[in-house]
């Protein structure tokens, strides 16, 4: 694989946005324009996702992705060959398979981390995917003739990719990015879940989650409300309501804020997983984060295994959480067994007879960032299921 996409120190380049002005679209500037910074804020973005940074060249464009350790949180960010000043995906033909890697997050973040330096001094940047020799070379050429050339070592791996259904979502918001960053910035950035949900009068409306063994009278409660005219466009069933992590959202929220893009928030029950999307001509991204389940879908029926309080879903029904959510690992060589029915378990399921230790490993295994493991409530957002496609 090979891509130069440009810089901000390029000459000519920086009229839209050196002037105050923004791109016709109302969203990202012009092809080749600042394409450096609009990167650098996706890696910033897909950092606090996961540690690690997946790469897809593909004939549509350069595909980056991230997910954390528990499956509870999904981000892709899909780079248009018009986003580059010059894209080859590499060797391509109806039997040949593109080249996939990952690479550790905070050695590719590293490259990207003081942006507004970078933006005044990189004319240009050269990605190379070198497969022989292991190495995925970025190289940054800034202004006085100095190059700088950063050899990062990958991994190859699996394929990863979520598949989901935004049209089959019941509940769906669109508004300005620069809304909604106004409207979390009122939460403390300790707060780990907010609750998204409709109110009287058709508004819209944001609060700190706060667990119901907590003591009212010693917790401090935010609770803020948006009228529907905030939004450019509103599809909410009357009562709906939500909870997600704040620490991703608050990622994607800086970048869409950044790019001047609208923001829009695909949603169904709670429980099953929440999406967020920005479109672009040149961009698609899409975040998906696991939701909490009410105490109802709970008490109607007991866990099935160590991670999900949900009541388990009949294989009969179409529209259950295993169909908005789906990871694909297709191996590099040859491929044996038939496909496992979900994710391995990062511990051993326990006995029957041992409910306390089963309890005691799950709160042990809770990842910073991601919903936790209610007793009550629930904290799994979707099923899961590893698929393998033969080459």
């Amino acid at each position: 694989m090979k891509c130069v996409i440009a810089g901000g120190n390029v000459k000519g380049e920086r009229g839209l946005w050196a002037r105050g002005g923004r791109h016709a679209r109302g969203a990202l500037p012009h092809p080749h324009t600042l394409s450096f910074a609009v990167l650098g804020r996706a890696v910033h973005s897909l950092s606090r996702i996961g540690d690690e940074l997946y790469l897809e060249p593909t004939e549509g464009g350069l595909s980056l992705r991230a997910v954390n350790s528990s499956r509870s949180a999904f981000a892709s960010f899909l780079f248009a060959p018009l986003f580059f000043q010059l894209y080859e995906p590499g060797s391509t033909g109806p039997d040949t398979e593109l080249f996939r890697c990952k690479v550790h997050m905070k050695s590719f973040l590293g490259i990207f981390r003081s942006l507004p330096s970078l933006e005044k001094s990189v004319g240009k940047c050269l990605i190379l995917l070198k497969p022989r020799a292991s190495r995925l070379v970025l190289q940054l050429h800034c202004k006085y003739g100095v190059t700088k050339t950063h050899n990062l070592a990958f991994q190859e791996c699996e394929r990863l990719q979520a598949v989901f259904d935004t049209q089959r979502c019941a509940s769906r918001l669109c508004a300005p990015a620069r809304v909604l960053a106004e409207a979390v910035v009122h939460f403390p950035l300790t707060l780990a879940e907010v609750t998204l949900g409709t109110g009287p009068g058709g508004k819209i409306g944001l609060r700190n989650y706060v667990e119901e063994e907590a003591e009212l009278s010693k917790t401090m409660v935010t609770e803020l409300w948006l009228a529907e005219d905030e939004f450019q466009s509103v599809a909410m069933a009357p009562g709906s309501h939500i909870t997600f992590c704040l620490k991703e959202f608050r990622g994607l929220l800086s970048f869409a804020e950044a790019s001047n893009l609208p923001l829009t928030i695909h949603f169904d029950e709670p429980g099953r997983p929440v999406i967020f999307t920005l479109d672009d001509t040149v961009l698609e991204v899409h975040l998906v984060l696991a939701t909490l389940s009410d105490l109802e879908s709970n008490s109607q029926s007991p866990s099935t295994n160590g991670v999900s309080h949900l009541p388990a879903p009949s294989d009969d029904f179409p529209d259950d959480l295993e169909s908005y959510m789906v990871a694909m690992e297709t191996s590099e060589g040859g491929l044996e067994g038939p496909p496992s029915p979900t994710f391995p378990l990062r511990t051993p399921r326990p006995a029957e007879s041992q409910p306390e230790e089963e309890e005691e490993e799950e709160e042990e295994g809770a990842v910073p960032g991601t919903p936790p493991h209610k007793k009550v409530r629930g904290g799994c957002a979707w099923g899961q299921r590893v698929g393998r496609a033969s080459s």
